[in-house]
């Protein structure tokens, strides 16, 4: 059953059932746009062979992405204040054009790093994280799916620009494809931003009814208020074991089928577009479940799930098919799990403040996306890497099963003592 939700967040427009679809639209628009940036391991080998760099030292740049687009959630929300979601989303959207085509221009790593790296990311994070949160703020009682709809876009956008960027490497060069990707992008994310509507929400909607599968929160935390809450850190502890384990295995998925599968480099290579395909589809089917069974429940059979997966890769004398498996099973557990945590924390900490809440927990995709690299050089390997990644998985899921919202723990045990103190309570 999904949630009941007596009141939809107000907005400083009438909004319509059709406005509401074309916010929607826009954000997909905006969030294929944004997605395209992980298209980024495409470029590393044509740079290498063009200015003889170390293959190695040129990935680090999307190292830089990824952490530079988690730390600019945590300011997104402040920006948006200030300057409103369109004008914020249309600044985003130039900045980042801009930067991929100066990275058209660049002739040492440093500005590599700074532009591609630092910029890119920066303005991603800022555009992804504000329009997701807003579209979740239209759709409250279907926050599972529209989750699932705009990171689903993203996920999208870099599956489509595969092909896109792959073209014009090979047409033009990386130097030049930098540059019609930066303008691509730069329309795209502009376009879509004409097409959003920023909902403000005025007073929180009541809790669910009993029954429900969701909860709401009773109360819109500001950041310091979530910040003193142990679920805030919980929650924190299980985003960063999902980011780190789908993260890690998407960074080297093609050496893991070569190496631990025997596969040949032709054929490892196909696991990149799989990983895209069941990480796309992660994100709209466990969004979408998630609604209807209940969040946690969705998350901890994704750690679960994962965690049979990575153990499978370690233990395990890998044939073919185990390998594309459990690759699959890894990459929709962790599109899902990505998808499913904006609707979470808007249902434990409340709507208003979405996108400062989120952008705190989201920090934990920026650690993840270091921590897996970390981890695999201090151990020496993908085997023992991938047992580390199991524990967390194991403790992250006992979390995921106790977790409950701030202050549902109190006052059940409030209703329950209640009930022992007057048991005709419990007889009507």
């Amino acid at each position: 059953m999904k949630a009941a939700i007596s009141s939809a967040p107000t907005s400083t427009f009438t909004p319509t059932k059709m406005n509401r679809w074309l916010i929607v639209l826009g954000t997909i628009i905006v969030q294929m746009g944004l997605g395209t940036i992980y298209t980024w391991s495409l470029f590393n080998q044509p740079l290498s062979d063009r200015f003889g760099w170390d293959v190695s030292s040129v990935a680090i740049t999307f190292s830089i992405t990824s952490f530079a687009l988690a730390f600019a959630t945590l300011f997104a929300g402040r920006l948006q204040e200030r300057w409103g979601l369109q004008r914020l989303i249309r600044v985003a959207g130039v900045v980042l054009g801009l930067g991929l085509i100066l990275s058209s221009q660049v002739t040492s790593l440093t500005l590599l790093y700074i532009l591609a790296g630092f910029v890119v990311g920066f303005a991603d994070g800022t555009a992804y994280i504000t329009s997701l949160s807003n579209l979740i703020k239209w759709f409250p009682e279907r926050k599972g799916l529209i989750s699932g709809i705009s990171v689903g876009a993203f996920g999208t956008g870099s599956l489509l620009f595969k092909y896109v960027n792959s073209a014009l490497i090979g047409a033009v060069g990386p130097a030049q494809a930098f540059m019609y990707w930066g303008i691509i992008v730069l329309v795209l994310v502009v376009a879509g931003s004409f097409l959003i509507r920023e909902a403000v929400v005025r007073e929180q909607a009541p809790a669910s009814k009993e029954g429900s599968k969701q909860v709401v929160a009773r109360h819109d935390y500001t950041v310091k208020e979530m910040l003193r809450t142990k679920e805030a850190y919980m929650l924190f502890v299980i985003f960063f074991t999902a980011c780190m384990s789908g993260l890690y295995l998407i960074g080297i998925v093609k050496d893991i089928g070569v190496q631990l599968a025997g596969l040949d480099v032709a054929t490892a290579a196909n696991a990149v577009a799989m990983v895209a395909i069941f990480n796309t589809a992660g994100r709209i089917i466990l969004g979408a479940l998630s609604d209807k069974v209940g969040r946690m429940k969705v998350i901890a059979g994704a750690l679960l799930v994962t965690a049979v997966a990575v153990m499978t890769l370690s233990l395990v004398p890998l044939t073919f098919g185990i390998f594309f498996a459990c690759v699959a099973a890894v990459a929709f557990c962790f599109g899902g799990n990505i998808t499913v945590f904006p609707a979470i924390v808007a249902d434990y900490f409340g709507l208003k403040n979405q996108s400062k809440n989120y952008g705190v927990i989201y920090q934990g995709f920026g650690f993840g996306a270091l921590a897996g690299s970390f981890i695999s050089a201090l151990l020496g390997g993908f085997h023992l890497t991938f047992i580390v990644i199991a524990v967390l998985c194991a403790v992250s899921l006992l979390l995921a099963l106790i977790i409950t919202p701030p202050g549902e723990g109190r006052r059940a045990r409030q209703r329950e003592k209640q009930m022992n103190l007057n048991p005709s309570s419990r007889a009507s």
